[in-house]
C-alpha cells in the first residue's frame, strides 16, 4: 500500500501520540503486513532522536503455540520480556492481521491459560502508565483480512481508517486537540457524579463511579481514539444489559450477549451464539465476572461497525463495558487476565448521572 497518509500517520504517532524524545527506547510490535507503516515509523523515530526496537511476529507462531505447546510452554514468560517492559520508554502495537480468524478453532481454555501467564507483563505496563513512566499506543494498519471483516474492499476500508484517525484533516493534531477539549468537558462533568444508569432496549444497568477518575482519550493511547473511560465500584453494579454488537475474542464472535449483575458480579449470562466461549471467559478468574472499565464512545467519524474493537468501541453513540482487568489510573482495583470490551448501542437509549438525564439517543446533553 502506497499512500501519503501512511507517512502522515507515522508523524502523528511519533510526534503527538507517543511524543518521542531523544534517547527514548521505542518498541514497535506488529506483523510483516504492516511493513509500510513500520518503515515510516522507523524514519520518524530516528528523526526524533529515539531508538527504534522493531518486533515483527508471524501470526502462525501464536496458533502453533496454542495447538502444539505443552502446558509448561503456555506458562513460560521469557525473562527478556519481563526486562523489556521495565526498560522501554514507549511502545506501540500495530494490528495488522492476514487472518483475523486464525485462532477460531483453538481451545479457549488454552488461550485463557496463556493470558494468565502473560498477565504480569500487561499489569506492569498498566502500572507504569498510571505512574506516567511509559507511553503506549495501539494502532491499526489496513489489511485485506480486516477489510473483509468490515465487509469492505481494501481501498474503502483504508479510507475508513484514515477518516477515523482524522488523517484527512490538513492538521490531524489540531483536530485531535479539538476533540480533546470537548471530551474533557464531558469527563469533568462525570467526575462530579456518583452513579450512572444506562437505559436502552433490554438494558437497565446502574454502576457506581464515586471517587473514580475519568480519562480523556484523544489519539494518544489508541489511534484512532475517541472515548472517555473510567471504572466503577467493583461491588455495586446492578441490573441487566444487552450488547447490541457482536463481541469478538481471539477471532471468535459471541452474538447477542446479555449479562445480569448483582453486587458487582455477573450472576447470569447468555448469548445467541458462542455462549460456550462466553462462559469460559467468565470462568477465567474471579475478576472476570466484574467490570473493569466503563466508557462512552465519542468518535462520530467512525460511522459503521467493523468487527475490530479498536474502532467499534469508539463509535459515537455507543457505550462499552469491559469485563475483567481495569486501569489502575482510574481507581480500578479489579484484577484479571481478561479484559474484554462489549459494546451497547445507545442511539435509542438514555443515560442518567445521579438521576439527571445527560445523554439521549447517542448524544450528550451537557
Amino acid at each position: 500500500m502506497n499512500d501519503p497518509r501512511i507517512d502522515r500517520m507515522a508523524r502523528v504517532l511519533v510526534q503527538y501520540s507517543l511524543a518521542l524524545q531523544p534517547g527514548d527506547v521505542f518498541r514497535i510490535a506488529t506483523t510483516p503486513a504492516a511493513a509500510p507503516l513500520v518503515r515510516a515509523l522507523y524514519r520518524e523515530t530516528l528523526a526524533a532522536g529515539a531508538h527504534p526496537l522493531v518486533q515483527l511476529a508471524l501470526e502462525e507462531t501464536e496458533e502453533l503455540l496454542y495447538r502444539h505447546g505443552s502446558d509448561e510452554q503456555l506458562d513460560y514468560v521469557s525473562p527478556m520480556a519481563l526486562q523489556e517492559v521495565e526498560t522501554i520508554d514507549a511502545t506501540i502495537r500495530i494490528m495488522a492481521s492476514d487472518n483475523t480468524r486464525s485462532l477460531s478453532g483453538v481451545d479457549a481454555a488454552r488461550i485463557a491459560r496463556r493470558r494468565r501467564a502473560t498477565r504480569p507483563l500487561q499489569e506492569r505496563i498498566m502500572q507504569r502508565a498510571a505512574e506516567q513512566d511509559i507511553r503506549w499506543c495501539v494502532a491499526l494498519f489496513p489489511t485485506n483480512a480486516a477489510a473483509q471483516d468490515a465487509d469492505m474492499s481494501l481501498a474503502d476500508y483504508a479510507e475508513f481508517v484514515w477518516a477515523a484517525c482524522k488523517l484527512n484533516h490538513e492538521d490531524p493534531v489540531a483536530a485531535w486537540r479539538a476533540s480533546a477539549a470537548e471530551q474533557q468537558r464531558i469527563a469533568d462533568y462525570l467526575e462530579t457524579r456518583r452513579s450512572i444508569r444506562l437505559v436502552a432496549p433490554d438494558t437497565d444497568l446502574t454502576y457506581v463511579i464515586d471517587g473514580r477518575r475519568w480519562v480523556n482519550c484523544f489519539g494518544d493511547r489508541n489511534f484512532p481514539d475517541g472515548e472517555v473511560f473510567s471504572s466503577c465500584d467493583e461491588q455495586r453494579t446492578s441490573g441487566h444489559v444487552r450488547f447490541s454488537f457482536p463481541a469478538i475474542y481471539a477471532g471468535r464472535e459471541v452474538e447477542d450477549v446479555r449479562l445480569w449483575f448483582e453486587d458487582g458480579v455477573v450472576v447470569r449470562a447468555t448469548a445467541a451464539k458462542g455462549e460456550d466461549l462466553l462462559q469460559s471467559l467468565l470462568a477465567m478468574d474471579e475478576g472476570a465476572r466484574r467490570l473493569g472499565e466503563v466508557a462512552f464512545g465519542t468518535n462520530y467519524d467512525i460511522t459503521r461497525f467493523s468487527r475490530n474493537i479498536l474502532f467499534d468501541e469508539k463509535i459515537g453513540g455507543t457505550v462499552h463495558l469491559a469485563l475483567g482487568a481495569g486501569y489502575p489510573e482510574t481507581g480500578s482495583r479489579n484484577v484479571s487476565a481478561l479484559h474484554w470490551d462489549l459494546i451497547c448501542d445507545m442511539r435509542q437509549g438514555e443515560a442518567y448521572a445521579d438521576g439527571e438525564l445527560f445523554y439521549r439517543d447517542g448524544a450528550f446533553l451537557v
